[in-house]
């Protein structure tokens, strides 16, 4: 899609195996250094848009982090970031994966399997656990619609399946880092997950953030894509404070996969992202939800048209947590647990599994590995089924297609979409019965040292939880009368901004326009300092707007300021291309008050 705009794209990629001693670490510096000469290649191009996918979409959070200065707007994509969320409903089991770090005893499983292959960790067990989500078609219904579409499905079976057993290798220490710090440990969004004196402050990324995610998705379900949105900024006023732009996207079915390979999505998300990020820079910071329409162009095709509507991150966390995240709160038993766990098999196992293993038996266990044995053992590598091809291809040669009506073939489907839903049916008591034993279990065990920990904490929350006594709210509204020229035209425009309406792409795109025409009448900022007192102006005029018209003279000082604001705000108003956008009920008697007090 991006190749398709006229942009150049690179691809960041890992060989199969890693490099002795690489960490997480490691990976991210590289990939500062990638992004430095990505840049240098393109010198008199805009900071590059950063792209990750699932896992990929926390590694590129972090090379935002650790790098800001040098990374364009980030897009994340079913990327898991808040790893104990993903309850929408009670007792529904929707998200098993959500509880397999605790139901196996944490993180020193992970340890024990990298120890038996020598200190190397098969990535094959990772993808059997996305297998054992749904069993169904795991074990029945993909190879049924291989058999039952024989004449068309064989080259795209075989091309997806050679992508899903491309099974990749981690080192002990990268694979460690990853559950205890991510899939159990969930220190992603609070800084403290870093290494040899390293942290990573989410805070500190400067560029726009674009999240995309499905509620169809059982293994990134939204809540662990927009949880740590609530985590890491607390509300919407810290949002603008600090001068970030965050825009979700939420797709109601896709699943995991679709959101990465799906045709249907990278016709229409993907394509849109693509789109939005030429303009994404030039809206106010606050949380925004994107919203797609579908429309027939006048040649009878389908169109799409992008708006954004600003949201409040306290009304977006109780829609998507309708239980309130007290369902996250055991997961903090588990991690205690896990670690204890850990110390455990480090003290008394860890050294008699590693005496055990070695490079021979770490390359046998892993050619052994159920998902390779199935693969090589149905092969020509096994010597037993040497007369398996011949006979296939003289069955093709003499195979008669039977018709579309013929009675075998529908009871044929009736029996496999009975076994299908048999299946089906076993997945779903499974995963309820595993999401029930979860609770039990972490639910009781620390529930009284929890309870002590979280009361203190709950204390501690409730006398702060009036937004105006909020460190950075006050701060902003200790500076009303403080600032220049930059400050006064963010809070005009603020003040002037039209609320809770959609804002359509294209009212994006003339605003970009209008700054380039108009770009001798405007600050020379970047656009993260811009944002940044934009943001503060926001905070300004929602909690004391009329203290905030007043103290506008005071901003204007300079000579020339205010006669450079009043040309730049009327040049607006009589520019033709600002004539297709109606003002607003409150725009007209605003713009009276602000032109009154300048």
């Amino acid at each position: 899609v991006a190749l398709r705009e006229g942009h150049p794209v690179y691809f960041v990629i890992f060989f199969r195996d890693p490099e002795p001693g690489q960490t997480l670490l490691d990976v991210c510096d590289a990939e500062q250094q990638f992004v430095k000469k990505v840049r240098a290649l393109h010198p008199k191009s805009a900071k590059p848009a950063i792209v990750g996918n699932c896992q990929g979409g926390w590694a590129a959070m972090m090379l935002a982090a650790a790098d800001p200065e040098d990374t364009g707007p980030i897009v994340i994509n079913g990327a898991p970031m808040s790893y104990w969320g993903g309850a929408f409903r009670e007792d529904a089991g929707d998200n098993p994966m959500r509880y397999a770090g605790g139901m196996l005893g944490g993180t020193w499983l992970s340890s024990f399997a990298a120890d038996m292959g020598d200190g190397v960790f098969d990535g094959a067990y990772l993808v059997e656990n996305f297998e054992n989500l749904n069993p169904a078609n795991t074990f029945w219904d993909k190879y049924y619609n291989l058999f039952a579409n024989i004449d068309t499905e064989p080259g795209r079976f075989l091309e997806f399946e050679r992508w899903w057993g491309g099974f990749y290798l981690m080192n002990r220490e990268e694979i460690e880092w990853i559950t205890r710090n991510l899939f159990v440990g969930n220190k992603l969004w609070s800084g403290t997950q870093g290494t040899g004196g390293k942290a990573f402050d989410l805070r500190e990324i400067k560029a726009p953030i674009i999240l995309f995610a499905s509620m169809g998705d059982n293994i990134t379900p939204p809540q662990q894509a927009f949880n740590w949105v609530a985590d890491v900024y607390g509300s919407t006023d810290e949002i603008k404070a600090r001068g970030q732009v965050i825009v979700g996207l939420l797709h109601q079915d896709i699943g995991h996969l679709g959101i990465f390979v799906s045709g249907k999505v990278a016709k229409k998300e993907h394509a849109q992202i693509v789109s939005v990020l030429k303009s994404i820079e030039a809206l106010p910071p606050g949380l925004y939800g994107m919203q797609i329409h579908e429309v027939k162009g006048r040649d009878g095709k389908v169109e799409y048209e992008v708006d954004f509507h600003e949201r409040r991150l306290e009304d977006i966390a109780k829609q998507l947590n309708r239980l309130e995240r007290a369902d996250e709160k055991p997961f903090e038993a588990v991690a205690a647990l896990s670690e204890f766990n850990q110390r455990a098999y480090e003290l008394f196992a860890q050294p008699f599994v590693q005496a055990m293993s070695n490079e021979v038996t770490a390359k046998v266990s892993r050619q052994l590995h159920p998902l390779r044995f199935q693969r090589w053992a149905f092969s020509d590598l096994n010597p037993w089924l040497a007369w398996l091809g011949p006979a296939a291809q003289a069955v093709k040669a003499q195979r008669q297609a039977a018709d579309a009506d013929n009675p075998g073939g529908k009871i044929q489907k009736m029996v496999s979409e009975a076994v299908s839903a048999s299946l089906d049916y076993y997945r779903e008591v499974r995963d309820a019965t595993s999401e029930a034993k979860f609770f039990q279990t972490y639910g009781n065990v620390f529930s009284l040292y929890l309870a002590d920990k979280h009361e203190a904490e709950a204390s501690v929350a409730e006398s702060a939880s009036e937004p105006r006594e909020l460190p950075f709210v006050k701060e902003a509204l200790a500076s009303i009368g403080e600032g220049g020229f930059a400050e006064a035209l963010a809070r005009v425009g603020s003040l002037l901004a039209r609320r809770g309406a959609p804002l359509p792409l294209a009212r994006l795109a003339l605003k970009q326009e209008l700054a380039t025409e108009y770009r001798d009448l405007l600050p020379d900022l970047a656009p993260d300092q811009w944002r940044r007192i934009r943001g503060e102006q926001d905070i300004i005029v929602r909690y004391e707007p009329e203290k905030a018209i007043a103290a506008l003279p005071k901003l204007l000082t300079k000579p020339g300021d205010r006669e450079r604001l009043v040309t730049l705000v009327r040049s607006l108003l009589a520019d033709e291309r600002m004539r297709r956008f109606a003002p607003t009920t409150e725009q007209p008697a605003m713009s009276e008050n602000t032109g009154e007090a300048r």
